[in-house]
């Protein structure tokens, strides 16, 4: 059975890297690319266009919104769904102004990276300090490079609680306990909005799980998708 992946916000398919090897069993694996498109749709419409008949899917932050849209727009083609540190909550009017200022700026402006203070606020308390797992974020932001910043910064994340509902497919809610972006609740939200759905969490690791806490999120993960595989 293939799997498809769905990176989140200026991640690429190293996001996954260290689960690569558990991984293996479910191949062929296929990365979403979320680069080109400026909303959650269209990012769905071409990740299913490259995508085998029938697949696993897994997305991740922003992923988990588009591989949400992709489990709605192909439900016969999505055999199970693996949601990791997402939300189902739209936009805050904080953010969305946040967003109207990146927007406003020059392009010429040299893109640098995200800031090492906002990857050390995504990681456990403890990680903060840990400069090879900030640098390997930043790295995956620097190729993607400043125009897909802008235009993913720029990206509207529509709520979509009321449509939770349509997703049918077998689905596992995996949360972060220390996770500072999104919280228990909004994983709960999920897990009670979509038919059938359980939720899991992991100790001891903030947002970014598939980096910080990859063996765990394998022995996790692995397991439930080889019992729905078939599904």
């Amino acid at each position: 059975m293939s799997l498809l992946l769905v990176p989140g916000f200026m991640a690429d398919e190293t996001l996954w890297r260290d689960l690569e090897a558990p991984l293996a069993r479910f191949a062929p694996i296929h990365h979403a690319d979320l680069r080109h498109d400026s909303s959650i749709a269209a990012m769905a419409h071409r990740a299913l266009d490259a995508a085998p008949a029938s697949f696993l899917l897994i997305g991740f932050s922003m992923g988990g919104y588009v591989a949400r849209e992709i489990a709605r727009l192909a439900p016969e083609r999505v055999r199970a769904l693996v949601l990791i540190a997402t939300s189902t909550r739209p936009d805050t009017p904080a953010l969305r102004q946040r967003k109207g200022a990146i927007g406003k700026a020059a392009p010429s402006i040299a893109f640098s990276g995200l800031s090492r203070t906002a990857v050390a606020s995504s990681l456990h308390p403890k990680q903060r300090d840990n400069e090879p797992l900030i640098e390997r974020v930043r790295a995956m932001g620097m190729r993607l490079g400043g125009e897909v910043f802008r235009r993913q910064s720029m990206l509207e994340r529509p709520g979509d609680l009321d449509r939770l509902i349509d997703i049918r497919c077998p689905t596992l809610v995996v949360a972060a306990a220390q996770d500072q972006l999104r919280s228990l609740e909004e994983a709960r939200e999920l897990q009670a909005g979509i038919p059938g759905a359980t939720l899991d969490v992991i100790e001891d690791t903030g947002h970014m799980i598939p980096i910080e806490a990859p063996q765990r999120l394998a022995d996790l993960i692995v397991p439930w998708l080889e019992r729905h595989a078939g599904a």
